[in-house]
């Protein structure tokens, strides 16, 4: 689908999107997980070439920020290492851009990881290893705690415990994680941000993003309840505004989990 430009020259910086090569992956998983990793990935992969030709299709997008996405792990460290393996590659794709060849165009000049917070402080040192692999552009975490009693609004790609953020194992590792001075991006759905303010109060100096607009849902056992489920929404988000130390991304309402109409009235 085409669009006309309306602004051509604005200078715009992507601050959410993913790199992956979910090929590998394709059709080792029976439905959903298959149809799950298709309709994410379209042909399975999505790396620089890819990324370049959506940023230059019109729009002066000069630089991104990547979201981690759990690519490209690095298969030879321990689990909680692990993640350091998707930040050394996108720090390369970065580096491929900071060359100079595509022009001004800075790809993944920032840099948002993953590490495990319920590591309590022993989160620490992957961290170090974070900070140390994004050479100057990682710039903090997401540890998603999308949750739902209903199965099928997430399927089984995602595995977040119920209640993660209010976890005493997770306060562990985002007090240790406080001291960094990094953002925490925080992606979970619209009926758990109370979760997420709760946080965000216990933790007024850490800056956190929320993703995703809070995640209204309109699939599932939510279907049909939009507008019942709106004024919900609204509450947690007004709450949420009163947080100086949190943002909101206004992205992801296209997602399917939101269940928005298609066409407008």
């Amino acid at each position: 689908m085409t669009e006309d430009i309306l602004e051509p020259e604005l200078p715009i910086i992507d601050p959410h999107h993913h790199l992956w090569d979910l090929r590998p992956l394709v059709g080792a998983f029976p439905e959903p997980r298959h149809a799950f990793i298709e309709a994410i990935s379209g042909a399975a992969y999505y790396t620089f070439d890819q990324l370049y030709a959506d940023t230059h299709s019109g729009h002066n997008v000069v630089g991104t920020v990547f979201m981690e996405c759990g690519a490209f792990y690095d298969a030879s460290r321990d689990e909680a290492m692990k993640p350091v393996g998707e930040v050394e590659f996108v720090n390369g794709v970065a580096a491929q851009g900071a060359s100079g060849l595509y022009g001004d165009y800075r790809p993944c000049a920032g840099i948002v990881g993953h590490a495990d917070l319920t590591l309590g402080d022993g989160v620490r040192p992957v961290l170090e290893a974070l900070i140390a692999a994004g050479n100057g552009r990682f710039k903090g975490i997401r540890h998603a705690a999308a949750w739902d009693a209903d199965p099928e609004v997430l399927g089984p790609p995602f595995h977040a415990p119920e209640g993660l953020y209010a976890s005493d194992a997770f306060r562990a590792g985002f007090a240790a994680y406080a001291e960094h001075n990094l953002t925490f991006d925080a992606w979970l759905l619209e009926p758990q941000l109370g979760d997420l303010i709760d946080l965000a109060r216990a933790f007024p100096h850490q800056q956190i993003v929320l993703d995703h607009c809070g995640t209204p849902l309109g699939i599932a056992c939510y279907q049909g309840k939009l507008h019942e489920r709106f004024d919900t929404w609204r509450t947690s988000i007004h709450a949420l505004a009163e947080c100086p130390n949190v943002a909101v991304k206004l992205g992801g309402l296209a997602m399917a989990f939101c269940g928005l109409p298609e066409e407008g009235p």
